[in-house]
């Protein structure tokens, strides 16, 4: 199965959330910047994860493009992902209204930490569907950054409770290190597809 349409229905997923958390955004009741004071928080919350869903959907593009087939286990992962992108809304929502409170906070961390363990579960299954010799396989390497991501989010979790401005400290960390898509794929993206074993090489026209 091609990923085209994979890719297609989780670009229309990201969009939707997207469009439901602006919507959420309430006019402020005034007409100058005091009236834009109470809504701080809730604007703030917004823009971490609108950067949060646009480094999703950036890398989502780029690794789905570096894939040649997806299987029926691709699918459910990427089900999988969708559902805990699904719940950025929700999270956003609670945190920006209770001006980050430690249990919204620590929630927001949660939702975070699980779509990035859901990323690297589909990552995992794109990989063996291509092979170790993929393109996929070749530019994701060791992971580094992925393996940051999740001991970020698991360290601010429980910190959320004791300083919660060191939890969202670390998702703008971690926001900060994935604002530019992942150049591994990217280049990877210019190369020739690894034959199979048992097929010649191929040469780009």
């Amino acid at each position: 199965m091609r990923p085209g349409r994979l890719e297609a229905f989780s670009d229309g997923v990201i969009a939707v959330l997207i469009t439901i958390m602006v919507l959420e955004l309430r006019i402020p009741h005034g007409a100058d910047l005091a009236a834009l004071r109470p809504l701080l928080p809730i604007l703030g919350s917004y823009l971490l994860s609108f950067v949060f869903l646009g480094i999703y959907w950036n890398n989502h593009h780029h690794m789905l493009h570096a894939v040649e087939r997806i299987d029926g286990r691709a699918l459910w992962a990427n089900h999988h992902l969708l559902f805990w992108l699904s719940l950025t809304p929700f999270a956003t929502a609670w945190m920006g209204e209770t001006g980050a409170a430690p249990l919204p906070v620590a929630l927001y961390g949660a939702v975070l930490l699980l779509a990035a363990i859901a990323y690297t579960i589909l990552q995992t299954v794109l990989i063996a569907a291509q092979g170790p010799r993929s393109r996929l396989a070749s530019a994701v390497g060791g992971d580094t950054k992925g393996k940051f991501s999740i001991l970020a989010y698991a360290a601010a979790i429980p910190l959320a409770f004791v300083e919660r401005s060191i939890s969202i400290g670390l998702y703008i960390t971690v926001a900060m290190i994935w604002l530019v898509p992942d150049r591994r794929i990217e280049s990877k993206l210019h190369q020739a597809p690894e034959p199979s074993p048992g097929q010649p090489p191929t040469h780009p026209s």
